[in-house]
């Protein structure tokens, strides 16, 4: 069941990122509202917001290993959350679509570019990852039985 949300995310993620390879990329941007968003072609050769350029080694590893990690926690007894492992299936789809444009391309391709908050341009696997990142957070902090035994000692 999660390998088959994992799979279709990766192929939505993909999907787009074939799109802005084989359109975009010529295109170089395209205004999608004003001074605010645009679609913009990048090749991101580093990670979040292009740091650590050129280390394609150190983020296939990382991949794999939260990716490996990310499967055994979901198919472990431990946790019962919905959100929880939803959130897990989202940090794996996203790096798992940022790992095939790694090995696939020696970059990733990215095309969201909000030009009114930022200078960085992003896809739609760091959404997830991101999105994941936040939720996964909010179940520890707010919601894991856990944390909340840690807090009331």
């Amino acid at each position: 069941m999660y390998e088959l949300a994992i799979i279709l995310l990766i192929g939505i993620d993909q999907l787009v990122k074939m799109w802005a390879l084989n359109e975009l990329k010529y295109k170089g941007a395209i205004t999608v509202i004003e001074n605010v968003f645009n679609l913009t072609y990048v090749e991101n050769r580093g990670a979040a917001f292009g740091l650590f350029q050129n280390n394609q080694i150190v983020f296939v590893a990382v991949a794999l290993i939260a990716s490996i990690v990310g499967l055994y926690v979901l198919h472990s007894n431990k946790i019962n959350s919905k959100i929880c492992k939803f959130s897990i299936v989202l940090i794996i789809a996203g790096a798992l679509g940022n790992l095939i444009d790694r090995v696939r391309l020696d970059f990733v391709v990215d095309y969201f570019d909000f030009v009114f908050i930022w200078n960085y341009v992003f896809n739609l696997a760091d959404c997830f990852i991101v999105v994941g990142t936040i939720l996964l957070c909010i179940y520890v902090v707010f919601f894991d039985d856990n944390t909340k035994k840690e807090k009331i000692k």
